[in-house]
C-alpha cells in the first residue's frame, strides 16, 4: 500500500496548563472516507484546526505522502490540498451562487485597459461543477442563500474540490440538515472519494459515518480510543465509545428504553 496522502503521528496540543489533543493518530488514504468521532469536548475541533494549520501541534508529527511536514498557517495546509469546510461555511447568504464559489479566485476578462468579473465563465464552470456533485442550479448568479442546507454544503464542497483539494476535511457537514438534505451531502461525500481524494468526516453521529466511511477514529476527552475499518465494528459500539459505555448502559436503564 502506497503511503497515506496524510497521517498524523501522535499529535498533542497544549493550551498553556490544559491539554486538548492527548497523542492523537489518524491517517487517510486516496479514495478513503476517515471518520473521527466524539462527543462535544472531545476534542475534534482542535484536531480538525490543527490539521488545517490554524494551531500548530505542541507535539507529534504531521506526514504528507511520507514526508514530514509543518503547516505554520491555514494557507500553507491550503496550499498543501488540504482544503477544510467549517460549519458556518464561510458564505455570504445574498451573494450569487457563482460570487462565493470563486470568492478571492475570480476569473477576469479583459475589457480595453481593464480587467473585469468574467461572469460567463465564472457561471459556466459552477454550473457544471455543481452538476458533477449532483446538483443542478436553475441559475449560477442566484444568491447562495436560496439554496437549502445541503446545496451551500455541495457548494462548499464542489468549491474545494475544484481548487484541488487532495484531501478535505468536513466539520459536522449534517449536523443541522433534514433528512432528505442529509441524504444530499453523503452523496456528494461518496463522489467525493471516487474522484481518489482523502475525506476526513467530523460528526458525533454514527449512523452518518457508518453511511459513507471506510474507517472510524473515536475520540473522547483528547484521545484515540481506537480506529477500526468498516465490518470490524458496529453502530452500537461506536456510540458506546462515544458515550463512555457504563453511562450509556446506565441511561439506558433509567429510562427504560434504548438510547
Amino acid at each position: 500500500m502506497s503511503a497515506p496522502l496524510i497521517e498524523m503521528i501522535d499529535i498533542e496540543k497544549h493550551f498553556g496548563s490544559v491539554i486538548a489533543l492527548a497523542g492523537v493518530s489518524l491517517s487517510v488514504q486516496e479514495g478513503e472516507c476517515h471518520c473521527l468521532l466524539g462527543d462535544n469536548g472531545a476534542g475534534k475541533s482542535t484536531f480538525i484546526k490543527t490539521l488545517a494549520g490554524v494551531h500548530q501541534p505542541t507535539k507529534g508529527e504531521m506526514r504528507i505522502d511520507g514526508k514530514t511536514v509543518h503547516f505554520p498557517n491555514a494557507r500553507a495546509a491550503i496550499d498543501a490540498g488540504i482544503a477544510t469546510v467549517y460549519q458556518d461555511l464561510a458564505m455570504i447568504p445574498l451573494m450569487s451562487v457563482a460570487r462565493n464559489f470563486w470568492m478571492g479566485r475570480e476569473p477576469q476578462k479583459s475589457v480595453g485597459p481593464f480587467k473585469i468579473w468574467d461572469a460567463d465563465k465564472a457561471n459556466a464552470i459552477t454550473m457544471e461543477e455543481m452538476a458533477r456533485m449532483g446538483i443542478n442550479l436553475r441559475e449560477a448568479d442566484q444568491a447562495v442563500g436560496t439554496l437549502s442546507g445541503g446545496e451551500r454544503q455541495t457548494v462548499a464542497i464542489a468549491r474545494a474540490v475544484y481548487f484541488g483539494a487532495r484531501v478535505l476535511i468536513l466539520d459536522e457537514p449534517t449536523s443541522a440538515l433534514g433528512v432528505r438534505q442529509t441524504a444530499n451531502v453523503l452523496s456528494t461525500i461518496d463522489r467525493v472519494r471516487k474522484k481518489g481524494i482523502g475525506v476526513v468526516f467530523i460528526t458525533h453521529n454514527v449512523r452518518h459515518a457508518m453511511a459513507v466511511g471506510d474507517r472510524f477514529t473515536v475520540l473522547n476527552r483528547g484521545k484515540t480510543l481506537g480506529t477500526a475499518a468498516r465490518g470490524e465494528v458496529g453502530v452500537e459500539e461506536l456510540q458506546d465509545l462515544m458515550a463512555g459505555g457504563k453511562e450509556m448502559v446506565q441511561l439506558e436503564q433509567s429510562l427504560g428504553g434504548t438510547v
